[in-house]
């Protein structure tokens, strides 16, 4: 792969601790609106490739979902190549925080798969550029709160589009995933007066659900659930839940999911507006967990953070709109929205303040 010309990445940093075994990878896609925000990634990839090829997609997603949050943030990411299970210690953490530390303030990180708020306090004693800490320790806590309330914010406003409602009373909505953010997004759907058919390939989610909503109808995989009688899907997992087997097996009316990179490849955005399907794109709908760590920067105010996240219902209706209005699929409409604001904004930095 050839990095540059393939990715248009700032920055790349590959970091290596021998006596912790951290091997870790931190991507900066671009800085043009601000400092790049995003998470760390600790999974256990098959290769070095895949865990770069994993960084470099995602720290570009999130420079777009940054920018269309509305935020003065670019995009970033990194992985840890490893089982956490594992391999997560104390001083692999702080190791890692020293390198986040060593960018000196180009890249904020905070919790994604395999990291939590606890690691991220443990981080954040090497580095001033650690969110989504605890509140005992002056952050906002779980970022997974307002990334599901977002996710049902977006959700609402695809069902408004397509229902004339935004509200999913009556609806059936299948939930891939009951982990960090699909469990609370269940939750926010009961509320809202939705049947609800999900699945996890964790026991413990499983056991979560049958406990505390025994109302949630379980199925025994994602191609079960897709092949359902849903109204709307909901991708909560690890991307790649869109290709084009899963959209031919699709009964579902909208796909609107906190998963990132949902789609496969770039064409799986049209295979879903030829098949009627309406697709809200993931780094739109899923951008309440980085509102929420982005608000921790200038002191953590929840209810500050959770209206923003709210806003997520307007920023979908408009891009639905403006999909419609251009002919062209929500996906395409995000990008060059997002990409509009970084060229335009970004633009401003040109002008010499001294």
């Amino acid at each position: 792969m050839d990095v540059f010309d393939a990715s248009g990445h700032e920055q790349v940093v590959f970091c290596q601790d021998r006596e912790t075994g951290l091997k870790a990878i931190i991507g900066i896609y671009s800085t043009a609106l601000g400092p790049a925000l995003g998470g760390t990634r600790f999974y256990p990839y098959e290769n070095e490739s895949a865990a770069l090829a994993d960084v470099l997609q995602l720290s570009r997603g999130m420079a777009y979902k940054n920018a269309m949050a509305g935020l003065d943030l670019g995009g970033g990411k990194a992985v840890i190549w490893g089982d956490p299970a594992k391999l997560k210690s104390e001083a692999l953490l702080r190791a890692y925080g020293r390198f986040v530390e060593s960018l000196h303030g180009r890249y904020y990180t905070a919790c994604d798969v395999g990291t939590y708020v606890q690691d991220m306090d443990v981080v954040a004693r090497e580095t001033r550029y650690a969110t989504g800490r605890s509140v005992e320790h002056g952050g906002a806590g779980d970022s997974s709160v307002l990334t599901a309330w977002g996710v049902f914010q977006g959700m609402r406003a695809a069902a408004e589009h397509t229902w004339a409602t935004p509200s999913l009373r009556g609806r059936t909505v299948g939930v891939s995933g009951l982990g960090k953010v699909g469990k609370y997004l269940a939750g926010h759907l009961l509320e809202d007066g939705a049947t609800v058919v999900a699945t996890d390939v964790s026991e413990a989610a499983l056991a979560w659900a049958r406990a505390n909503h025994p109302e949630i109808t379980l199925v025994p995989d994602t191609a079960t659930l897709i092949a359902s009688d849903i109204d709307v899907y909901a991708p909560c997992a690890l991307g790649g839940a869109l290709n084009d087997d899963t959209v031919q097996a699709l009964r579902a009316r909208v796909v609107s999911g906190g998963a990132n990179n949902q789609l496969a490849h770039p064409g799986v955005s049209k295979l879903l507006e030829d098949r009627g399907i309406l697709y809200t794109p993931d780094y739109v709908v899923n951008a309440g967990g980085v509102i929420q760590v982005a608000d921790e920067i200038q002191g953590f105010d929840f209810e500050r953070a959770k209206l923003r996240a709210t806003g997520i219902f307007e920023t979908t209706r408009r891009l639905l709109q403006l999909a419609g209005d251009e002919g062209v699929p929500p996906a395409i409409a995000a990008d060059r929205l997002a990409e509009r604001r970084m060229a335009e904004v970004g633009r401003l930095r040109s002008i010499y303040l001294g």
